[in-house]
């Protein structure tokens, strides 16, 4: 259930340990929303341009977007943020030169539908 995209700076690319992330957060999140570790999704896409800020090219960001079925409390829901930030801070070597901005957003999936098809 858990569908989650990751945007990085192309900077990012050699910095970024995505899928130690991937792994990490879904086994630590599973464990907070209670939920199937094989029902997490990750996607990565990683930003040729983007314009943070004053469009400086110093700056660069790696954003988490993180979509969970409805009904869990609020409380539940910064946890998981605040843990996705933590995870992410693990996962990424800073690159000194440039100001980097992580964000996570945690929201509700609205309408939602899954079929698995097994071998």
């Amino acid at each position: 259930m858990p569908q989650i995209t990751v945007e990085y700076s192309a900077s990012y690319a050699e910095a970024f340990d995505r899928r130690g992330f991937a792994r990490a957060l879904h086994s630590a999140a599973a464990e907070l929303i209670g939920s199937a570790i094989p029902d997490f999704k990750t996607r990565f896409y990683s930003i040729a341009e983007a314009v943070i800020g004053s469009g400086e090219a110093t700056e660069a960001m790696i954003h988490v977007d993180l979509a969970i079925l409805p009904g869990r409390d609020p409380a539940v829901k910064a946890r998981l943020g605040d843990l996705t930030l933590a995870m992410l801070c693990e996962h990424i070597r800073p690159e000194p030169e440039l100001n980097t901005q992580l964000t996570v957003e945690v929201r509700d999936i609205e309408n939602y539908h899954k079929r698995v098809l097994r071998r």
